[in-house]
């Protein structure tokens, strides 16, 4: 495998720091009290707090104004958080750790009626810590939201220095990274597998760029298309048996779908223009790409066994890299005008685009699996970062890596 490093190890420590740069001020107000522990290694409240604090949807209280720091239900005195002006309360307490086992119990309380909305009662280990607290954090998003949580889910990202490329996943607040690969030559393009067992990307260690699936668990990988020409852009179908990518074995780009089980191609798209980047949609049925046929890059729609290709943006001059909606009923793209490239997000019924971020760099977006935020990639003073930023726009997160540029993000499904 020359030039490339294949592995699945931790890095050891948070790789990535997460600011918040915009909350919301009308987020529900709720508060996390400390959960009483002994030598935990992991602060479990602290992360759940964090977490909930950067879904946009809540407004935390800071562990400052609270006047108690009751464990349990039975301790809470109601009149006291009422004055404070929470409408919801996280109160818990972490028991064992001998031989790196732990008790996780928490409950989350309705201030307001003075009673239980959630408990529960789990087992962790000293590994599975923070895994579990990002649970909790789902379980008090899904009962307080009606969505599910998208806190103890994975991201994927590149990371560039002069030395490398490396290919890492994370947790969604930056922690636990581990190294997929690493090579002297550039990777890109990662795309999770719908089971999130696998992950396809684009590598040039053999100089021509080609596309390889790598199964996480064991770190074995196939290359599974290394044609003539460009072999770019991998995209899972929802039932994992497909690839869509961007070939131009016959000359130009065009779109292709490729069966992974029987190694078939199926031409999707055939243009003198650039065809690129593929999207499936949730259902299957459609594939979104970019393509400059008109002139400049927007982004078309075309059936996922073939035919009636269909421009689906009109408003400003650039329009490319789709990530669809869990739902289907939204597109976010990267929205360009003027050099100046934001991430926008498209309702399918109607056409309108909102756009959510600031620029002028914006890039990469990637659909949270619960729909509610957009990871994308950004540069600023020369620095290449993630941001995320809530589907209304109102909370942004600056995700910054300490080592090198990090771009290319994927938020696994």
């Amino acid at each position: 495998m020359l030039g490339l490093m294949i592995a699945f190890a931790p890095l050891g420590q948070a790789e990535l720091t997460i600011d918040i740069t915009e909350s919301a001020d009308d987020g529900i107000p709720v508060a996390v009290v400390p959960f009483a522990s002994s030598g935990v290694p992991v602060d479990i409240s602290s992360v759940v707090n964090a977490d909930l604090a950067r879904s946009g949807y809540f407004k935390m209280l800071a562990e400052q104004y609270m006047r108690s720091r009751p464990s349990s239900a039975s301790a809470v005195q109601f009149p006291e958080w009422q004055a404070l002006n929470q409408n919801y309360l996280v109160v818990g307490q972490v028991g064992g750790g001998a031989g790196g086992q732990y008790n996780v119990q928490f409950q989350l309380l309705d201030v307001m009626k003075n009673g239980q909305l959630l408990g529960y009662q789990m087992n962790s280990s000293t590994a599975d810590l923070r895994r579990t607290a990002h649970l909790i954090s789902d379980l008090i998003f899904e009962k307080l939201t009606g969505k599910k949580g998208a806190f103890s889910g994975r991201i994927a990202y590149v990371t560039n220095n002069k030395q490398q490329s490396q290919l890492q996943i994370a947790d969604t607040d930056g922690f636990d990274p581990q190294t997929i690969a690493t090579s002297q030559e550039p990777l890109m393009s990662p795309s999770w597998s719908p089971d999130k067992s696998r992950i396809a990307y684009v590598s040039f260690e053999r100089k021509p760029a080609a596309i390889y699936v790598q199964t996480l668990a064991t770190g074995q990988r196939t290359r599974v298309a290394e044609f003539p020409g460009i072999n770019g852009a991998p995209a899972w179908s929802p039932d994992g048996t497909k690839l869509a990518l961007t070939l131009s074995k016959d000359g130009s780009p065009d779109i292709y779908t490729l069966n992974l089980g029987t190694g078939a191609l199926t031409k999707l798209t055939k243009s003198f223009a650039i065809d690129t980047e593929p999207v499936w949609s949730p259902d299957g049925s459609n594939i979104v790409f970019t393509s400059d046929r008109g002139g400049k890059p927007q982004l078309y729609i075309v059936s996922s066994i073939g035919g009636g290709e269909k421009r689906i943006t009109f408003s400003g001059d650039y329009n490319a890299r789709a990530s669809f909606s869990p739902d289907g009923k939204s597109i976010a793209m990267v929205h360009g005008n003027g050099g100046d490239y934001r991430i926008g997000v498209m309702d399918v019924g109607s056409k309108s685009i909102n756009v959510l971020t600031t620029g002028p760099a914006d890039e990469s977006p990637s659909f949270a699996p619960n729909g509610t935020m957009i990871l994308y990639a950004t540069k600023k003073g020369g620095t290449a970062y993630l941001s995320a930023v809530s589907l209304d726009g109102k909370m942004q997160q600056r995700l910054a890596f300490n080592n090198g540029g990090v771009r290319e993000p994927a938020w696994a499904p």
